[in-house]
């Protein structure tokens, strides 16, 4: 890996992972040991790490418009001190990681990411978790309208389906964004 790529890891929070959460993803579980592959290499060579969550407040004020009403009717998820809001067991950032909120599905909109990055010069970023069509697509897209060498791991990412995964792989690409399986992230 380049000295100036960073990892972004997006909402791999209990409410998001767990099967029966409040908002599991069917196919989270199944990227959780990809993911820690890839935090363990970042880990080994001293790159920076990220690790976005999403949290909001319990009366939803800060949830999307989109979302409210789910979020009303299905009980707060995602509030900060809950073990739902928690990073899955075994994934938690080391205290030289950065942890940042985010209450948008880009890890750009409204918080510091951008920033810090340049702040450390980070000219690529590999983007990773929960999930395809919602954060992590926001995430990539909004990656490239900065300005960012993006490269997705495909086999890092969550979704539903994988019906839902592929077409979204099959978008990414279309965008000029580099999708590469974990081991081929590992070996580079």
């Amino acid at each position: 890996m380049e000295p100036k790529t960073a990892l972004i890891v997006i909402d791999v929070q209990n409410d998001f992972v767990l099967p029966g959460a409040p908002m599991s993803v069917a196919g989270a579980m199944a990227v959780v040991p990809n993911i820690k592959k890839l935090l363990e290499a970042f880990r080994r060579q001293s790159l920076p790490v990220f690790h976005l969550v999403r949290e909001h407040r319990p009366d939803g004020s800060d949830v999307e418009i989109t979302r409210l009403e789910d979020f009303l009717a299905r009980g707060p998820y995602l509030t900060p001190g809950t073990h739902g809001c928690e990073i899955v067991a075994g994934l938690e950032p080391l205290p030289n990681e950065y942890r940042i909120v985010k209450t948008r599905f880009s890890a750009f909109m409204n918080t510091e990411l951008d920033l810090i990055l340049r702040r450390l010069k980070i000219s690529r970023i590999m983007v990773c978790g929960v999930q395809y069509p919602n954060c992590v697509r926001a995430t990539i897209f909004d990656g490239v309208a900065l300005g960012y060498n993006v490269t997705l791991i495909t086999d890092a990412a969550a979704a539903q389906t994988d019906e839902i995964a592929r077409a979204n792989i099959i978008d990414i690409a279309n965008i000029g964004v580099t999708c590469i399986t974990t081991d081929q992230a590992v070996n580079s």
